[in-house]
This record gives C-alpha cells, sequence and structure tokens, in this order.
C-alpha cells in the first residue's frame, strides 16, 4: 500500500528539512546523530497522566549498533548467542562488590535483560547501578526465544516526558538515507500526539539536528 496524500505532504517536508540540515553541518569525522526535539504546551506536568516514559520501536532502526546485555541463568548458552555481554548469575555477587567497573558496564550498554527469576536478585544487586540511568533490565520469560527480544532492543529508543515539556530522542545517524530519518522522524511524532490529551494541540515545535550542526525546525501536521 502507498501512502495517503497527507503521508505524502509530511515526509517530503521532514526529507527537504533533512536535506537543509545536512548542508548546514560540515563533514566530521565521526558519525553524527540525528537528534529530534518535540517541544510540549498546554501540559500540567504536575499531573502523572500527562507524563510518560515508554519505549519505541524505530522502523528503520538506530542506524548504528546497539550494546545489549542479557542477564542470565538458565538462559546463559542461548543468550551467548545473540547478546554482546552475558552476565552469569554466580558472576552477580562480584559485580555488586566492584561498582567501578558495574558502572562501566551501565554506561557502555545501552540495553539490559534479565531472566525473570533473577529479577528480584538483579533489582536488589543492580538497581541503584542502573535505576538512575534508565536501565532497569527487562524481565524474560524461561524457555523463550531471546532473539526477538534483542533485535527490537537495537531498534528502539525511551521516549520520554517528566518535569521539562520537551522530548529528546535520536532518530538514527548522518550514514542513514533521508527517506528512512523522515520515516523515523513521522513514527515518533505520531506516538508521541498519541500520547498527548489534546494531540497536535499539545505539540509547540519540532526541531531536527545532526549533533554539531544548527537545529531546523519542522512543521507539519495530521
Amino acid at each position: 500500500m502507498g501512502l495517503l496524500p497527507r503521508q505524502e505532504d509530511n515526509m517530503q517536508k521532514i526529507i527537504d528539512k533533512i536535506k537543509e540540515a545536512r548542508e548546514g553541518s560540515r563533514a566530521r569525522k565521526f558519525t553524527q546523530t540525528w537528534d529530534f526535539s518535540v517541544n510540549l504546551k498546554g501540559l500540567n506536568l504536575k499531573r502523572p497522566e500527562n507524563r510518560f516514559n515508554f519505549e519505541f520501536m524505530l522502523p528503520e532502526g538506530r542506524g548504528k549498533d546497539l550494546k545489549v546485555v542479557f542477564i542470565a541463568d538458565t538462559l546463559e548458552n542461548e543468550a551467548k548467542k545473540h547478546a554482546d555481554l552475558v552476565i552469569k548469575k554466580a558472576e552477580i555477587p562480584g559485580l555488586v562488590k566492584n561498582k567501578k567497573e558495574l558502572k562501566k558496564i551501565a554506561n557502555d550498554y545501552d540495553w539490559f535483560f534479565g531472566e525473570i527469576s533473577l529479577m528480584p536478585l538483579i533489582g536488589k544487586s543492580f538497581g541503584v547501578i542502573l535505576g538512575p540511568r534508565g536501565k532497569v533490565p527487562k524481565p524474560v520469560p524461561p524457555k523463550i526465544d531471546i532473539l526477538p527480544f534483542v533485535m527490537k532492543a537495537r531498534k528502539s529508543i525511551r521516549i520520554t516526558i517528566k518535569d521539562s515539556p520537551v522530548v529528546h530522542v535520536s532518530v538514527g545517524t548522518d550514514k542513514m538515507e533521508d527517506e528512512k530519518i523522515a520515516r523515523n522522524v513521522e513514527a515518533v511524532y505520531n506516538a508521541i500526539k498519541d500520547k498527548l490529551p489534546k494531540g497536535r494541540t499539545n505539540i509547540k515545535s519540532m526541531y531536527l539536528k545532526l549533533t554539531m550542526g544548527k537545529s531546523i525546525r519542522i512543521d507539519f501536521g495530521g
């Protein structure tokens, strides 16, 4: 199925702004990230229903390899096939004592999973380090294929609004095609809009930029 006229119009507007942002950013020696910001209005953030924190899978992925940690017991062998780092149950006490190593892991890796049977131990042992970083491990049931969990995590971002009426997310890298970035931007916009009590009316403005580039305002609706 093709895009509806409004969707096509939105996509072209986003692509035009992506090209403008590229032209305004000189080449760098590192891979830059596309940062998408959505400024909100008309929200009382003291009300819990106006705040949100959820994971969202980008349709075109992140454009880079995200690192996944799996804290395993019976799923150890399966986890070694797919995760970047596997922490065995027997290794947990050692990491609790080695706070420096645990902090390094927390900073170097993006997503954490844990066997559901280990979650009480994981929370008690790692919660103080992983919690503030927004990296509390997601529970995985026993006797299950963990590949779908890992693959989804590698393409996902966290969309959050707490005390400030603005959402900042990464929607790809400068190595990705403009069309793929545009699809990610529109998907994130729709996800945020759907969470707002008044939808598009609660969105004040939106900006897109490369890591070292200038912010470009984007205006589209629907």
